[in-house]
């Protein structure tokens, strides 16, 4: 059974009360991967709209994102919202918001990047188990 969109924006508030109550110290990073606290627009509201997700691969101020939605069939709000508007902001360790332009993953990079990410975090794999869409990969890059 995949989470319901209430059980979603709970963990993400969690996550959210986690960091601010640590001080920082717990939260910004799951499983060996960074936390990037992501904003995008709204795409029928306008309105920005930020969550927390983890990047499986980083490097040179660059990172990709997994729009899995713990393996429903449907994609994450914020993965249409930053199809719709492509210009992001990005933060890393409670760091300040950074501009970045986020694009979905080539099929040919997704062949790529999926089994490094699959085979290290093996969450990801089960959630596309889960489901019949290909889980998207988004680069988020400045």
């Amino acid at each position: 059974m995949n989470p319901p969109d209430f059980a979603l924006k709970a963990m993400n508030a969690a996550h959210r009360l986690l960091i601010r109550l640590t001080g920082g110290k717990v939260g910004y990073s799951a499983m060996g991967m960074p936390v990037v606290e992501l904003t995008t627009t709204g795409r029928r509201s306008g309105e920005p709209r930020t969550v927390l997700l983890t990047a499986p691969v980083h490097g040179g101020g660059s990172y990709v994102v997994v729009a899995s939605r713990g393996g429903d069939d449907r994609h994450p709000a914020w993965f249409h919202n930053l199809q719709a508007t492509p210009e992001v902001e990005v933060a890393v360790q409670g760091g300040p918001r950074r501009p970045m332009r986020a694009r979905v993953a080539s099929a040919e990079e997704r062949a790529r990047l999926w089994p490094q990410i699959a085979g290290k975090y093996t969450n990801y794999a089960g959630y596309q188990r889960s489901t019949d869409r290909e889980i998207p990969l988004v680069h988020l890059e400045p």
